[in-house]
């Protein structure tokens, strides 16, 4: 008898490929959930309530904090993100894989709140690489990609803190080691 799924929370700096991973991995295997966080933010356009995110105000996230109903939240450039306690334990006792794609802020909350959860660090195959991927957005003003890579340092400093790290060399390897350490395949 395989044990119980645990849930799972993959982190690493910004630009290592995160979302990246977790859309291909979803992609290949629907049936892993992935929470769907709560936000302060505006949608964009294309964004569904309760699809991308749950859209709240600012009032209703302090309600939610204020009452425990986040398993961890952030705030990041201004706005709060969290991640719903409920529907996670719910997942999690009906057997479902979950993962969670969170900061390393959110990723330490979790660890103290559950601490049976695998935390997995996903990290750039060379700093020159993970610089390469911030600043080749093209979208940010220089002093917005200097405090991304500040951030960066800071991140990849904590990897000593998660359970396993796996290195994103390749989209399509880290979906599969990581699909493995949840014994979806």
């Amino acid at each position: 008898m395989s044990e119980r799924p645990r849930l799972t929370v993959l982190s690493g700096p910004s630009g290592v490929g995160k979302s990246t991973v977790v859309a291909h991995l979803r992609k290949v295997h629907p049936e892993v959930w992935l929470s769907v966080s709560a936000t302060t933010r505006r949608p964009r356009p294309g964004e569904r309530h309760g699809v991308q995110y749950f859209f709240v105000d600012d009032e209703e996230f302090d309600k939610l904090v204020a009452n425990g109903e986040l398993l961890e939240w952030a705030e990041f450039a201004g706005n709060r993100y969290g991640t719903p306690r409920q529907a996670v334990l719910e997942r999690l006792a009906a057997g479902d894989p979950v993962l969670l794609e969170i900061d390393l802020q959110g990723a330490r909350q979790v660890r103290e709140s559950m601490p049976g959860a695998r935390l997995v660090f996903l990290a750039p195959p060379s700093w020159d690489e993970l610089v390469r991927r911030l600043t080749g957005r093209g979208t940010e003003s220089p002093e917005v990609v200097e405090r991304r890579l500040a951030a960066a340092r800071i991140e990849l400093a904590a990897e000593p803190e998660f359970d396993v790290t796996l290195v994103n060399t390749s989209v399509e390897d880290v979906s599969r080691e990581l699909l493995a350490l949840m014994q979806v395949v």
